[in-house]
This record gives structure tokens, C-alpha cells and sequence, in this order.
């Protein structure tokens, strides 16, 4: 998994508006990048208007922030314009940043073994190095704690 001082190879992914981003775009600025497991569902749809919610504090410090599950780019689309997420979802259906990142493996729930997205987030600074990471996210207080941390390493 990415780590503090890592700063990973660029990408291009689509967003819920089927336009292509690279991740170099980003570069200038500070990101924060959550992954989450599965659009509209209750933890990844909490998590998300909580980015949604906060995105003008992040703003302040002059923080973008950007969601990626392996959802396909429609249903990014209905789970952005459902919750009013107005803030890029990548969509990363082959795996070409979970996978390296280290975000995506083997998980268990109610006694299943299945392959998915391990809920983490990253705050990159400008250079596009990670300054924060949060490999294992329990999603209530975490948006807070991000803001937190944003707030530390790039207020003025």
C-alpha cells in the first residue's frame, strides 16, 4: 500500500462524466483521495456527503478532494447526481490504480471471502506526495479527521 513519502505513477481514469482525468493534473495543489468500496451503499454513501459536506473547508486550505471506487462510470453518474456529489468520482474498473495502490484485496464479511476495495484514503501535498494515510477507514468521524490533518499540513 502507498505510504507516507511515496509518490505514485500518473493515471488517467474516467470521472462520473466519462471525461478523462489524470491524476498529473492535480499536481500544483493538494488532493485528498478516498477509495471506497461500492457506490450507494450506507457507508460509502455516508462517507461521500461527508467529503460533499466539508468540501469548503477543504477548499480553504486549498485541498481538492476526489473519490475512486471500481464502479463502472454510470453508476459513478447515478451515485454522484443522487447524493450531489460535486466533486470528481474516478472510476477504475481494471483495477490499474487499486491494485498497485494497494487498496484493493482479499476481504471478508458475514463468513464470505471476496475480492474489493479496502476503504483508505490519501492526502497528497502539490509535488504529489503522500503526506497522510488512512489504510484502514471506519467511516464515522473520518472526514473530520482528514480535514484535521489537511489543516495541519497546508494551513498558512
Amino acid at each position: 500500500m502507498l505510504d507516507v513519502g511515496d509518490i505514485p505513477e500518473d493515471f488517467t481514469l474516467s470521472d462520473q462524466h466519462g471525461e478523462d482525468v489524470a491524476w498529473s493534473s492535480y499536481r500544483g495543489a493538494p488532493v485528498v483521495l478516498f477509495f471506497y468500496p461500492k457506490a450507494s451503499t450506507p457507508g460509502c454513501t455516508t462517507e461521500a456527503c461527508g467529503f460533499r459536506d466539508l468540501k469548503g473547508d477543504f477548499a480553504a486550505v486549498g485541498v481538492a478532494v476526489v473519490g475512486m471506487s471500481a464502479d463502472t462510470v454510470r453508476r459513478q453518474k447515478n451515485f454522484a447526481d443522487k447524493q450531489g456529489l460535486d466533486y470528481p468520482l474516478l472510476s477504475d474498473t481494471e483495477h490499474v490504480v487499486v491494485a498497485p495502490w494497494g487498496v484493493w484485496g482479499e476481504k471478508k464479511n458475514y463468513g464470505k471471502t471476496y475480492e474489493g476495495i479496502h476503504r483508505s484514503t490519501f492526502l497528497f501535498d502539490a509535488d504529489g506526495k503522500v503526506v497522510r494515510a488512512w489504510p484502514k477507514v471506519r467511516v464515522k468521524g473520518h472526514v473530520d479527521e482528514v480535514l484535521a490533518a489537511a489543516r495541519e499540513a497546508f494551513a498558512g
